[in-house]
């Protein structure tokens, strides 16, 4: 028997009894990659969960190693079963193979009804709806989605990240907000710098406020600090990894870094850091440490896993992570390094261009012969409380320690499941949900406890310091503007990337700099800026969108 209150909870979606309206962005049929041609509903029908004849689509998602494989032992497939008559075959592809499987299937006739776990972006989304491959989901959100229907209008900025050019939505997002406020978002900075305050205990050092006095705690590290496990290293990153590259210090110079590079001014204009001289201040200074030998010789080489077992060793002075879990044995010892102030005073943490939400996740093929069935199914997760099991786990489950007990409406952490991921990853889909800021507290008890770690340190630490009222937001450009940025950026990134590697080992001169940002202007900087700036207005016009930040704000008053 379903329990009652997920049956609660599929009735608070309003999908038991459904007429299916007119479907006029989906009718028809639908040439796929693989040249058959795979019927899509064409007529209206009315559908009542559960359904009177069981009906089965297929799914394919990526899954992690620490992962149930098989999806249809989790709690959460088996009861949407119960609850709408309707099977979804899950085929889980292991993580590291999944991207190719996925663009293969997708190539053949007998593809997937529905990929999910895609994380892709705008030029491969049109590229696949252009084959007849991912079909029109507008009107199937409309009039068979209603959950994901109230999120997106009390979101306008992810409706409009999802919305191509032609005014077609291809994909389906998950949403995970931690904050209405962007500047206190958990992702609005990526590394974060841990210094290792034990050591500075030791030495009888403050905590350094500006970029000489952590040189000096630096050169004191190498000089002072013994440890029985090696060499100390008083500073180490990888440069230009994600979330362990340092831009968020050369903000102390001016702009700063990101992952992607572009950032934009409080006068709403974009621009590309990798071609600020403030940007190369904040460099040169970084290799000023390293030619002293306080910088790891490793950060242009080392892998993920040397890193982290070189951070765990104890043995670093000073590292960028996401988080400060990654030094181990070692955590207590580590503190957030606060904003340093650069040689005029300047004191600046650059925004990252993440987002709470990705718009590439789920898409339904034109193989899939009832998608209405199929988006009023996938709907059910982004209903509150099951969003919020979809992402992490569920409750009354004897296959699995559970990640939550369930009283009344509220889902209560366990402690098992709030400190290990690896249960939540026997549970959770990790596919359609949307859990808003205005969920916790009223669908689940609290926010995960890393999550509300990281977002305290963030919120208290480093937003007030944040200057740039704007993020890059994720814009759906017109598909000629997304193949010319993808053409001009694929090699411009690269070569910059390069540079800034080049510049922390070695140095540069005036002269270099300037044949540097001469050749970026061959490569297309100049036109690849005009086309981001060109998505940012639209992005801007589509959502009024005042400051990042506040969107989400207004949308709910």
């Amino acid at each position: 028997m379903l329990p009652k209150s997920f049956r609660k909870a599929l009735c608070f979606a309003g999908v038991f009894t459904m007429v299916i309206g007119s479907l006029s962005g989906c009718g028809g049929k639908e040439e796929a990659a693989g040249g058959s041609t795979a019927s899509v509903e064409e007529a209206a029908e009315e559908v009542t969960f559960p359904l009177a004849d069981n009906y089965k689509f297929s799914i394919m998602t990526r899954v992690a190693s620490d992962s149930e494989q098989d999806f249809s032992k989790k709690a959460l497939v088996q009861r949407m079963e119960e609850a709408t008559n309707v099977t979804a075959e899950y085929k889980a592809i292991p993580e590291e193979q999944f991207d190719d499987k996925y663009k293969l299937a997708l190539s053949k006739s007998d593809m997937p009804d529905v990929v999910t776990k895609m994380y892709i972006k705008p030029y491969d989304i049109l590229g696949y709806a252009k084959k007849g491959v991912f079909i029109p989901l507008e009107d199937y959100i409309e009039t068979n989605m209603p959950n994901l229907k109230k999120v997106l209008d009390a979101r306008p900025e992810v409706r409009a990240s999802i919305t191509a050019a032609d005014g077609h939505i291809y994909t389906l997002p998950f949403v995970n907000e931690w904050s209405t406020n962007s500047k206190e978002n958990i992702n609005v900075i990526g590394a974060i710098p841990y210094i290792n305050v034990a050591w500075l205990d030791q030495l009888g050092l403050s905590m350094p406020t500006t970029t000489d006095e952590l040189k000096t705690v630096l050169e004191a590290f190498a000089k002072d600090i013994k440890v029985e496990n090696g060499t100390v290293v008083p500073m180490s990153f990888r440069i230009n990894q994600v979330n362990q590259d340092p831009g968020i210090s050369l903000g102390a110079f001016g702009c700063g870094d990101n992952m992607d590079h572009y950032m934009v001014t409080n006068d709403k204009k974009v621009y590309y850091t990798l071609a600020q001289e403030d940007a190369r201040k904040g460099l040169e200074w970084l290799h000023d440490l390293y030619a002293e030998g306080l910088v790891d010789p490793e950060i242009f080489s080392q892998d993920g896993a040397t890193y982290s077992a070189k951070v765990a060793s104890g043995r670093v002075g000073l590292f960028y992570d996401w988080a400060i879990g990654l030094a181990g044995d070692y955590t207590d010892q580590y503190e957030a390094l606060p904003p340093l102030a650069g040689p005029d005073g300047t004191v600046n943490v650059p925004r990252q261009n993440y987002y709470s939400f990705d718009m590439g996740v789920t898409a339904v093929t034109s193989a899939c012969e009832r998608p209405s069935v199929v988006c009023a199914y996938l709907d059910q997760y982004f209903e509150p409380s099951l969003s919020i099991q979809n992402c992490y786990g569920t409750y009354d489950d004897p296959n699995y320690t559970n990640v939550f007990t369930k009283e009344g409406d509220m889902l209560k952490w366990t402690e098992e499941g709030a400190a290990d991921g690896k249960i939540r990853n026997d549970q959770n889909l990790y596919d359609c949900f949307a859990i808003l800021s205005d969920y916790y507290g009223v669908y689940v008890d609290r926010m995960l406890d890393s999550d509300a770690l990281r977002l305290e340190m963030v919120s208290t630490i480093y937003s007030p310091s944040i200057t740039s009222d704007f993020n890059y937001p994720a814009a759906f450009m017109e598909q000629q503007d997304i193949t010319r940025i993808s053409e001009i950026e694929t090699d411009l990134k690269k070569y910059a990337e390069q540079v800034k590697a080049e510049i922390v080992k070695d140095g540069i001169t005036d002269e270099a700099w300037k044949e540097y940002l001469d050749k970026l202007n061959q490569m297309g900087l100049e036109e690849l800026i005009t086309l981001k700036q060109k998505g940012f207005d639209l992005f801007y016009e589509l959502t009024n969108y005042e400051k990042a930040g506040q969107s989400a704000e207004a949308s709910e008053n």
